[in-house]
């Protein structure tokens, strides 16, 4: 019987102990990179984890991280909602004129974001205190659901994790079955009957360093009797009423592409576009998703000029987890305590408290971090933000942890990392699965080019 008043940085120094048991960690690393090799378990060619432990969470650690993310997707799901019926809400986002156009299509079910993820820091301070901030939405085409199970799984045959389970109960936290459940869910709203099973293209770029978990997605798509095909966007045609992917017809898109990259090359031009037009195809998530994307929609959800949008309850969760946010732009608004500022020379005397981030990028793209760059440079940063849709944000309270990993002489180092939390969220109102990612630097992205991934568990004491 399980306790439930589990204390998780014991449980983390008992794991660290485990490691210097003779044998455990070399064997534990052995086995994991070769059970990551089996199961290409790469970004591009670098591995996904480089460390011996996953992120552990005591099960009142990951109900407070659940809950309080919930309530913050349900606001960002209902502003979507707006956007969607209101022209001036909606401009505060900045979509291009192409992607105003996308709007207009039928998709055949009502949902802007299927699938999504938080990005956030969840730190767990030594005193008891938590301090959760959700820095950004990707409400595009969330990656790592299967890089993120698979490694669970993986990390579950380890010895150190099986003499941990003598002590501790271990639950871990999927993801594909969700996010297939809710590809079935809205392709039989789409479909309008339950009489096949979808035919299924990933659609990407050729080449990109997530093709390793479009993968994993197609054998767990067959595993439970679905047809894939992973396809470049370049590799498609509608024709006769039917969307080919890579000469196969498919009746569903997994959409990973992203959007602007998507109209960047082909423009309102391309046979995806053509089959949604005539309702041929399914896809997940919908061009609308954009509205969410934006980085500037963490500025519609924390500005004053739009506080007579949310309820007393969606307030407070703003208040407590989205961090203070801006489009930069010659404006007077309302900092932090809530006092009336310019913003722009604002902006420049608090460097040392701001993140600058284009508004439509990824992967870490254009982000200007303000404690760790000089006044002059911040200050042209800031200029040439203001010409292009940009964000300025306030710095949150940043997560560490200590993590294992093997030196090359085969030593356990344990050292401090920088850790984000990015729950999965499904259908605009749940919460399923968890990436963790873990860096050394102030920027905290894989695509980057660094950082780990490790698997989320939630952990408690075995009873007597």
């Amino acid at each position: 019987m399980a306790t439930g008043h589990m204390d998780s940085s014991t449980a983390i120094a008992r794991f660290h102990d485990l490691l210097s048991l003779p044998g455990l960690a070399n064997d534990s690393w052995d086995l994991l990179t070769a059970r990551m090799a089996e199961r290409r378990m790469v970004f591009g060619e670098r591995p996904l984890c480089t460390v011996l432990r996953p992120l552990m969470y005591s099960p009142a650690e990951w109900r407070y991280l659940v809950e309080r993310t919930e309530l913050i997707l349900h606001l960002f799901d209902r502003l979507a909602g707006l956007m969607l019926e209101d022209e001036e809400l909606r401009a505060l986002v900045h979509l291009t004129p192409e992607e105003e156009l996308l709007l207009s299509i039928d998709y055949g079910y009502n949902a802007t974001v299927p699938t999504a993820r938080l990005d956030s820091f969840y730190a767990r301070n030594q005193d008891g205190s938590r301090s959760l901030g959700f820095v950004e939405i990707n409400g595009e085409s969330p990656a790592s659901m299967a890089y993120s199970d698979v490694l669970g799984d993986l990390f579950l045959e380890l010895p150190v994790m099986q003499e941990f389970g003598r002590h501790y109960t271990v639950r871990a936290l999927p993801s594909k079955r969700p996010a297939l459940d809710e590809f079935l869910r809205l392709y039989y709203k789409w479909r309008g009957n339950r009489s096949k099973l979808p035919d299924i293209a990933i659609v990407d770029w050729q080449g990109v360093p997530t093709a390793s978990e479009f993968e994993l997605f197609v054998e767990y798509f067959a595993e439970n009797g679905i047809s894939a095909v992973i396809c470049d966007p370049g590799e498609m045609d509608f024709r006769n009423g039917q969307l080919f992917a890579a000469g196969t017809p498919v009746d569903f898109i997994y959409k990973r592409v992203l959007v602007s990259e998507l109209l960047l090359r082909y423009g309102l031009n391309h046979p995806i576009i053509d089959a949604l037009h005539a309702r041929a195809v399914c896809m997940v998530n919908p061009f609308s998703c954009k509205l969410l994307h934006k980085k500037a929609s963490l500025a519609v959800a924390s500005d004053e000029r739009n506080a007579h949008l949310l309820t007393a309850a969606e307030k407070e969760a703003v208040q407590a987890h989205i961090p203070w946010t801006r489009t930069v732009e010659e404006r007077t608004t309302l900092d932090p305590a809530g006092n009336p500022i310019d913003l722009l020379p604002w902006a420049s005397a608090n460097r040392e408290n701001l993140v600058l981030k284009p508004n439509d990028e990824y992967g870490g793209k254009g982000v200007i971090i303000g404690w760790e760059i000089e006044q002059g440079p911040w200050d042209t940063a800031l200029a040439d933000a203001a010409t292009e849709p940009t964000i300025v944000q306030q710095r949150v309270q940043i997560a560490y942890e200590d993590f294992p990993a093997l030196t090359a002489d085969g030593a356990v180092s344990i050292d401090r990392r920088l850790v984000d939390s990015d729950p999965f969220l499904f259908r605009g109102q749940r919460v399923h699965g968890c990436l963790c990612r873990l860096s050394s630097e102030t920027l905290l992205n894989v695509t980057a080019g660094g950082g780990s991934i490790v698997p989320v568990f939630v952990i408690d004491e075995k009873g007597a």
